[in-house]
């Protein structure tokens, strides 16, 4: 999506917000849902690994809340990115409430020899985006993945803006270094 599309969006939203705030129109606010429950049900199942169930509970309190709360969107931020961000503390506060200080999780997880196919590069890729600390994983998950400046993600994620340059410069390094088997995979495949 270019720019003008972006800024387009984002006023459709806020005209949306509107209604919803003068007349409690509640069509604005289903087409408010419409319009972005599929990046948020996306941001949920990337950050649940796929848990398709889970992510679809997640989502709906997560619209719940915005419901409830929309009078606190004082638009600092696009519409979606402040969802987002009431998405991510849902999840966050599911994650804290099933974490039972079970460390059998945290055993390292080792690779397999280098494989020859993207499906082994993606199973790969999963491997280690576990590896990174929670902070690196959420971080890339928002601005590699779901394409959001860090600016966005520093917000949706109530970060400075330095610290999530920072999880993702070294996210970025971690994963270059343990999938860098992957980076001769290609070259010896053309030759």
């Amino acid at each position: 999506m270019c720019v003008a599309d972006s800024a387009a969006e984002a006023r459709i939203d806020q005209a949306l917000v509107t209604r919803i705030r003068l007349n409690g129109d509640r069509r604005a606010f289903e087409q408010l849902v419409r319009r972005n429950q599929g990046m948020v049900r996306a941001q949920l199942r990337r950050l649940l690994h796929g848990d398709v169930a889970a992510a679809d509970d997640l989502a709906q309190e997560t619209f719940m809340l915005a419901w409830r709360k929309l009078d606190q969107f004082r638009g600092e931020a696009k519409f979606s990115s402040w969802l987002y961000r009431i998405a991510y503390t849902c999840f966050m506060q599911a994650h804290r409430a099933s974490v039972k200080h079970d460390h059998a999780d945290e055993k390292a997880i080792e690779l397999l020899p280098a494989p020859m196919h993207a499906i082994d590069l993606q199973l790969d890729l999963e491997r280690v985006m576990h590896r990174l600390s929670a902070a690196e994983q959420a971080v890339l998950l928002h601005c590699v993945q779901m394409g959001l400046s860090h600016e966005e993600a520093a917000y949706v994620l109530a970060m400075p803006l330095g610290t999530v340059k920072t999880h993702a410069m070294r996210g970025k390094a971690k994963l270059k270094v343990w999938l860098a088997d992957w980076r001769d995979v290609g070259t010896e495949e053309t030759s």
